[in-house]
């Protein structure tokens, strides 16, 4: 079985967030079984590990304007990787030019579509699996190019859509006949998204609870109905991480690499991260400064956590609001904040932390916690998406955390307290641990599970509604 997997960005070449990894590391898992090529945009700011060789040029005509593409490829840890160079894509400072965005994205992916169908066209594939709204209009070209391919589409954020004016239609090539309510339209704008979700021939999200939350109003981001209409062909399948890169034995971003007791090691991080020994708990919050992600219920009980026998250090960037709340929390001896995103001490932050809190309002999957349970530290997350299948307060499942509810400021602080009170409880602290630390969040799993998803698609025959 051959396998074009289609994104923006992977880890180690581009990242933005947890698309990064999961594009990376589960083409990888899917190799073992099948023959996978990553395809991506060669961006300028990439610092690529093996240099790559020229294998295609072509150019592609849309909107009545020739654009040039070159398909250079690679090889990495054992994995097939193609990168299309093209102007628009390569001769940029960041992926998509901050919170604002560049303002022809649409054309910069529009781009990037028509080179995975090219490439698709010339090469075949049994599967073109494209994720997120960068990729989405592949799947409205290959049913043009009749591609006889089966079409994956993963939605990894749904609040993410690639929305732009109904004026960029000739530009980008589209026929005014997909600017239809059950396409492409969305508002009055043409949603890049809406052509995944309508031309794609399975439909999934990263994980079986958001799957199930994007079709109600509260999550579906004003496409709940849409998706209610593609159920038939929408399911959830549970992102993992790279165990071989988040390994607490063999990790070398680490100043202490797991070796015997859980506590000495974390013991020794804590000390070489805070800069001193400390008897109190450290808690840790890694990711975006965004609503989604809750961080304003932290930020609100600034006064509480300055007061509390803890120690709190987050690492983050985003909303300058919150980047300031942060500050200004930074100035108490037992708050710490660093801005920007650094991959090593993240790890080392992983590694030090008794907690991770991930107070998501919504959470399609997270990767964090699972990489902290995996560092023996316990996740104090928000019950919604993918946080609902991966951190439970008790019984078998894997794993084990501190769960609450009602996504306010009061049911965190109370989340808060009863870790404290685990970590005044140090056997059953290891207890917690030890059975997180043995669960499996490999992507083992999650490619076994697509793997007999695109067999299931090859025995059906293509059918699109229009």
């Amino acid at each position: 079985m051959k396998i074009l997997f289609c994104a923006s960005e992977a880890y180690p070449f581009a990242k933005s967030g947890g698309l990064a990894d999961v594009a990376y590391a589960l083409p990888k898992a899917l190799s073992a079984t099948a023959e996978v090529t990553l395809i991506l945009p060669w961006y300028r700011f990439m610092k690529l590990p093996v240099k790559p060789v020229l294998i295609w040029e072509k150019r592609v005509t849309s909107g009545g304007v020739e654009y040039p593409l070159s398909f250079w490829k690679l090889t990495f840890e054992g994995l097939e990787v193609l990168l299309v160079k093209t102007d628009l894509l390569y001769e940029r400072d960041t992926l998509y030019g901050g919170t604002e965005g560049y303002r022809d994205n649409d054309l910069r992916f529009m781009i990037f579509s028509r080179a995975i169908t090219a490439y698709a066209k010339e090469n075949f594939f049994d599967i073109l699996h494209l994720n997120d709204w960068h990729t989405a209009l592949a799947a409205l070209f290959a049913k043009e190019e009749n591609l006889p391919g089966k079409v994956v589409f993963t939605i990894h954020n749904l609040s993410f859509q690639g929305i732009f004016e109904r004026d960029r239609l000739e530009v980008l090539g589209i026929a005014p006949d997909y600017f239809q309510m059950e396409l492409l339209e969305f508002y009055g704008k043409i949603n890049f998204l809406k052509a995944g979700i309508a031309f794609c021939d399975a439909l999934t999200t990263v994980s079986p609870t958001y799957a199930k939350e994007i079709q109600t109003p509260e999550f579906g981001c004003g496409l709940d109905g849409f998706l209610r209409k593609h159920s038939d062909k929408l399911s959830g399948i549970l992102n993992g991480i790279d165990t071989s890169v988040f390994d607490p034995k063999n990790d070398p971003m680490l100043a202490c690499t797991l070796k015997r007791k859980i506590t000495t090691w974390k013991a020794c991080n804590k000390k070489d991260f805070w800069g001193k020994k400390s008897p109190l708990p450290l808690f840790v919050f890694i990711g975006r400064l965004t609503e989604q992600k809750g961080i304003d219920l932290l930020t609100s009980l600034h006064e509480e956590l300055a007061g509390m026998p803890l120690l709190f250090a987050f690492l983050g960037e985003g909303d300058e609001t919150i980047v300031k709340a942060l500050e200004t929390m930074g100035e108490h001896k037992n708050i710490s904040y660093m801005k920007g995103y650094d991959e090593a001490l993240a790890h080392q932050m992983y590694a030090a932390a008794d907690f991770l809190v991930m107070p998501s309002r919504f959470e399609p999957c997270g990767l964090n916690q699972m990489i902290a349970m995996r560092y023996g530290t316990v996740p104090v997350v928000h019950k919604t998406g993918g946080l609902a299948d991966t951190v439970h307060s008790r019984g078998k499942k894997c794993g084990r955390g501190i769960v609450f509810t009602a996504n306010e400021k009061n049911s965190l602080l109370k989340a808060i307290e009863k870790a404290l009170l685990l970590y005044a409880d140090k056997e059953k602290l290891e207890e917690v641990n030890h059975f997180n630390m043995r669960c499996n969040f490999s992507f083992e799993a999650s490619a076994k599970k697509y793997i007999r998803l695109y067999r299931q698609l090859q025995k059906k025959e293509r059918v699109y509604e229009r």
